[in-house]
C-alpha cells in the first residue's frame, strides 16, 4: 500500500506540489533536447487524461492528482531562461515553499535517458533552473534531470546543442525515460524522495 507522507501537512491553498516541466515555447523548440520537461509534462497529461491548456501564471497549466498528492502541473509559456518568473508567481498565490516546488529539466552532463533525481543544488549551467533559483532566492527544491547527453566535442556550441533534435534512435530513448520519469515523480509524491532516489538513481 502507498503511504502518502504529506497527507497531513497539506497546503491551506489544497496544492501540494508545483509541478514545473521546464523547456521553450512554441513550435520550433518542439522535440529538442532543451524541451524534454515539456516531454514528461505531456505524458503525464495524457496518463492522467488532462490537457495542460489552462494558461495561468505565465504556463500552461492544469490540476491533477498524482500519487496522493494535489498537484498544479505547469509548462511555462516564457522563454527557459525566465521560467523562474512563473514559477514565482504560482508559488506565491498557492503559498508553497521551495521544497514543494519539483522541476523536471534536460542535462547535458548525463547519458540520453539516465535520470538523476536531486533534493536541491546549483543551476549547473541551466539557465531554467538559475532562472528558479533567482526568483526563489533559493536553491533549495527538488528536481529531477533527464540526461540528454554531452555535446559531441569540446568547440560544438552549447546552445545549437540543446536547442537540436534528437536522432531517432536517441528519441526512443528519451521516450523511454519520460515514461521512467512519471513514475518516479510519483514515487516521490507517493513515498519520498529517499525511496524515489534508491530506486530511480541507479
Amino acid at each position: 500500500m502507498i503511504v502518502n507522507l504529506f497527507q497531513n501537512k497539506k497546503s491551506a491553498s489544497g496544492v501540494d506540489w508545483l509541478l514545473v516541466c521546464l523547456g521553450n515555447p512554441g513550435d520550433k523548440y518542439e522535440g529538442t533536447r532543451h524541451n524534454v520537461g515539456f516531454l514528461v509534462a505531456d505524458a503525464l497529461g495524457e496518463k492522467l487524461n488532462k490537457p495542460i491548456q489552462r494558461l495561468k501564471f505565465h504556463a500552461l497549466t492544469n490540476l491533477v492528482d498524482y500519487g496522493g498528492c494535489r498537484v498544479l502541473l505547469m509548462k511555462p509559456t516564457t522563454f527557459m531562461n525566465l521560467s523562474g518568473e512563473a514559477v514565482r508567481e504560482a508559488a506565491q498565490f498557492y503559498k508553497l515553499p521551495p521544497e514543494r516546488v519539483f522541476v523536471v529539466c534536460d542535462d547535458v552532463s548525463l547519458p540520453v535517458g539516465k535520470l538523476r533525481l536531486r533534493r536541491s543544488g546549483s543551476a549547473g549551467g541551466h539557465n531554467g533552473l538559475r532562472s528558479i533559483i533567482g526568483q526563489l532566492h533559493s536553491d533549495q527544491f527538488p528536481r529531477l534531470k533527464i540526461g540528454v547527453g554531452q555535446k559531441p566535442h569540446p568547440d560544438y556550441d552549447l546552445a545549437d546543442w540543446v536547442l537540436g533534435k534528437f536522432s531517432k534512435e536517441d528519441r526512443k530513448t528519451i521516450d523511454d525515460a519520460a515514461q521512467r520519469a512519471l513514475d518516479a515523480i510519483e514515487c516521490v509524491f507517493a513515498q519520498g524522495m529517499d525511496r524515489a532516489m534508491s530506486q530511480y538513481n541507479g
